[in-house]
């Protein structure tokens, strides 16, 4: 099993090391394992778990409802059904995200195309 320092985890996911231990100490991160220096090593299985938080993060999902799909995770396969709801509702986020700055992106498209019909 390969274990991955923090500066290699930070490399990896593109999180700074001050969010990884918010995570941690907020609970979004379980409690990270250290060697006997004392110093954090990651698993693998821990920067798999920060791929999933980069992506809801990065799609707007707020940070409570990211620890509510941690608890679910936490709490066993029982909970699958609440997570594919969870993602559902964060997904129609998602999507009326993209609709709108598609709607956006069309607007600032058209500009584009004015002003270089009028130079």
């Amino acid at each position: 099993m390969s274990v991955y320092t923090p500066a290699e985890v930070v490399e990896e996911t593109g999180f700074t090391l001050d969010t990884l231990r918010y995570y941690e100490k907020i609970g979004l991160l379980e409690p990270v394992g250290r060697n006997a220096a004392g110093q954090r090593r990651f698993s693998e299985q821990d920067v798999g778990w920060l791929g999933t938080i980069r992506c809801l993060r990065d799609t707007g999902m707020p940070i409570a409802e990211m620890l509510r799909f941690a608890a679910l995770v936490r709490a066993g396969d029982h909970t699958i059904p609440d997570r594919v709801k969870l993602l559902e509702e964060h997904d129609g986020r998602v999507r009326e995200q993209i609709a709108n700055l598609t709607e956006r992106q069309r607007y600032i498209q058209n500009k584009i195309s004015y002003y270089r019909r009028v130079v």
